[in-house]
């Protein structure tokens, strides 16, 4: 049995915050559409996911990142940890402080499990 990728791991353990994240802004955020915050996440990921590389490459940064796990640097698992926090420390606060508007804390769930998914594609590529 091959062993699971953890940056992988990783991605799918940001998503899942992600996804109690929509759903608590859509319930217990400002009304509105219940539509807007689930197309907020699934567009930002979307758009961070496909376009990271070329403008990274078109602004001559460095494009060729590793993966954020890497078994050369042991620590990184535990820095890398942070990104579920966060995204879970976010889905929590609608619940507590109902009736505002919570897409920018969509978008930037989003964006940080768009991070995560850019370091599982670079890993799967990298071997």
């Amino acid at each position: 049995m091959t062993r699971i990728e953890p940056n992988l791991l990783l991605a799918f353990a940001t998503g899942i915050p992600l996804l109690l994240l929509t759903m608590t802004a859509t319930v217990y955020g400002e009304p509105g559409p219940v539509w807007l915050n689930p197309a907020l996440a699934v567009l930002y990921t979307i758009i961070f996911v496909g376009l990271n590389k070329p403008l990274s490459k078109l602004m001559k940064l460095n494009a060729d990142r590793p993966p954020m796990i890497s078994p050369l640097a042991p620590t990184s698992a535990i820095w890398a940890g942070i990104f579920p926090t966060i995204v879970t420390v976010m889905a929590v606060v609608p619940f507590f402080v109902r009736g505002f508007n919570y897409g920018l804390m969509v978008v930037i769930g989003s964006i940080l499990f768009g991070i995560t998914i850019q370091s599982a594609l670079t890993a799967r590529e990298q071997g």
